[in-house]
């Protein structure tokens, strides 16, 4: 095939629910659904550009698309990228910038009051039929606390981390960001990590998964928090240790997690039955459907391949996205400037933890 022309290969299409409109420059397109590792190698073998999703990109499969200039992620997670073997053979790679800035937050906080106020245990004491025969007209015995005046100490202080902080304020909450090796985002106070895991009524993570943040939570952090805190993750399951997290949930030794993310993607089938009632777990649905996404910029994945190949970023690629006001710390931490927002589920498992937990 002759690349003159772009040839753009879309892959995990069926992931993406919005309207993808393709870029104006010459070029080709094929999309697929998702496909295994082998297929997905094959379907990219003449692409010069790539737009994936989920699917895993290391130098075993790279070194094999010798035409491969550009990969565009449709989110903002980038470990599935093998970014180091891109900057060495002039890949560029992009992710989406300022995605689910509101639908994250929003969903944060909505793990937060439904864990604060106990809406898991009750909407399941409802399920099992206990406000029917209470003989009051209410249904207690769980608690229900306010989060008016609380702390709420927030890892990670790019856009979502930020949102976060700013619904916060609205609430009536004090705020605290983890401090982190330079660069980081300037304008915001940091206050030392193990102060804010011990001063926090609730510990809320937003940073994206690298090797250095990879279990960033862990049987040390979580033994430094109160026990009435809770841990609220809708970043990625990695960023805690999740083996190390079920001892502390089953003793109470922390009041309760909400979860959207796992490690392993997905818990196994028939595993979410017997979980602790302080563990709030969500079907990775923060970033939202449709709407956010197309919001984010995930309608013109053609553009910025053809900024960033004019400009020369696939010549002189860099980990992270090319042409990006946002910089990489020592820590592989993406640190993108917040220019602040917009004017602006399921009941937990029933069952033993499952092997996410």
């Amino acid at each position: 095939m002759s690349h003159s022309t772009h040839h753009i290969v879309f892959l995990e299409r069926d992931s993406i629910e919005a309207t993808v409109r393709p870029p104006a420059f010459p070029h080709t397109w094929v999309e697929h659904d998702r496909l295994g590792p082998e297929q997905a190698a094959a379907a990219l073998a003449d692409a010069t550009i790539a737009i994936v999703n989920k699917t895993q990109l290391g130098a075993a499969t790279l070194s094999r698309l010798p035409h491969l200039q550009f990969i565009a992620l449709t989110a903002t997670g980038t470990d599935n990228i093998d970014l180091h073997w891109c900057a060495r053979n002039g890949i560029a790679v992009s992710n989406v910038r300022n995605y689910a800035v509101h639908t994250v937050p929003e969903h944060a906080f909505a793990l937060i009051l439904a864990l604060r106020r106990s809406l898991f245990g009750y909407a399941r004491d409802i399920a099992a039929g206990r406000w029917q025969e209470s003989e009051q007209f209410c249904l207690s015995g769980r608690p229900v606390n306010d989060i008016f005046g609380s702390t709420i100490g927030i890892f990670g202080e790019g856009a979502l981390g930020q949102g976060v902080a700013a619904l916060a304020r609205g609430f009536g909450m004090r705020v605290l960001f983890a401090d982190h090796p330079p660069p980081r985002v300037s304008g915001v106070h940091f206050t030392p990590p193990d102060q804010v895991l011990g001063e926090a009524d609730i510990v809320s993570l937003h940073a994206p998964l690298t090797p250095a943040t990879r279990n960033l939570i862990g049987e040390r952090e979580l033994g430094l928090m109160k026990k009435t805190a809770l841990l609220i993750n809708t970043a990625r399951g990695g960023l805690v240790d999740e083996r190390a997290l079920a001892a502390p949930l089953r003793a109470g030794r922390i009041a309760g997690a909400g979860f959207d993310a796992c490690s392993r993607r997905k818990p196994a089938r028939g595993t979410t039955r017997r979980g602790p009632q302080t563990l709030g777990l969500i079907p990775a649905a923060a970033h939202g459907r449709g709407g956010p996404r197309g919001r984010a910029g995930a309608d013109r994945p053609g553009e910025r391949p053809r900024r960033s190949l004019r400009r020369g970023a696939a010549r002189h690629p860099r980990p992270g996205p090319p042409n990006c006001s946002s910089r990489v710390d020592a820590m592989g931490v993406r640190r993108t400037p917040y220019r602040g927002p917009k004017r602006f589920a399921a009941p937990s498992t029933n069952g033993r933890i499952p092997p996410c937990l």
